[in-house]
């Protein structure tokens, strides 16, 4: 995803990766792309601002599987340890694995995306497909506040830790700290989201008529044949997922 690629070609990368690594459901191949992800955004100068962002979005996520799947997962056999209703069984543990991986490569590869990508390029990418201004607009702004959320999380929990919050002590508190924190950081990036249409509208964005680009972009022939044998990939990845799920669902 470096910047020489043409910002349809990353989008169609990080797009099929997370499809990819989904329909294969293995966790070896997930930290595979987990670690590509991470080694790529560190080379590219933004590794410690995707894996900051990606901690905040992951830590409480794998808290949740472990719990979940760890403790309580039903069709667990082989147990490892009975805490009273709560069973620590194999077959829980490797779901959580394999969930927890395959989102977290997930999760990496779209904010390796989102922090290296330039709006500007895209939007322009976008509109001279012929898709609606308003969706490149929206997109980039989606881009543009992706890298600010981990500055914005720190902020809050130093805003609650100062107001009494206690972020210590058990998992469950931990985890009941981690809801109070998100819910200001969701409404805070709905009413910025807001704001930024708001403008966008002010300033003519949505109001029909030609349009003249300012921004032309090189897409090479080697990038287009690229992104379709991206996305026969995906396809491919996904047709295999669905054949092999139906006969285990006992479909015909």
């Amino acid at each position: 995803m470096a910047s020489t690629l043409h910002p349809l070609t990353s989008l169609t990368a990080a797009g099929c990766t997370a499809v990819i690594t989904t329909a294969a459901g293995l966790w070896p191949l997930s930290l595979a792309v987990a670690f590509a992800a991470a080694v790529l955004a560190w080379r590219a100068g933004v590794g410690r601002r995707v894996l900051a962002a990606a901690a905040a979005v992951l830590l409480p996520l794998g808290l949740s599987l472990l719990m979940l799947h760890g403790l309580f997962f039903p069709e667990g056999r082989t147990v490892l340890a009975a805490l009273g209703p709560a069973r620590v069984t194999v077959e829980g543990l490797a779901f959580a694995l394999e969930a927890g991986t395959r989102t977290g490569a997930c999760v990496l590869v779209l904010l390796l995306f989102s922090f290296t990508v330039s709006a500007p390029d895209l939007v322009a990418a976008l509109a001279a497909r012929g898709l609606p201004p308003q969706v490149g607009f929206v997109l980039a702004s989606a881009l543009t506040l992706l890298p600010a959320m981990a500055g914005r999380i720190e902020a809050i929990r130093a805003a609650q830790e100062a107001r009494g919050l206690v972020v210590g002590g058990s998992v469950l508190s931990r985890l009941a700290a981690v809801r109070v924190q998100m819910v200001p950081l969701v409404l805070g990036l709905i009413e910025e989201s807001g704001s930024r249409a708001q403008a966008l509208d002010a300033r003519g964005f949505g109001s029909p008529g030609p349009r003249t680009a300012y921004r032309e972009l090189a897409d090479p022939p080697v990038q287009r044949r690229l992104r379709a044998a991206l996305l026969l990939l995906a396809a491919v990845a996904v047709a295999l997922r669905l054949g092999t799920s139906w006969p285990a669902a006992g479909l015909p």
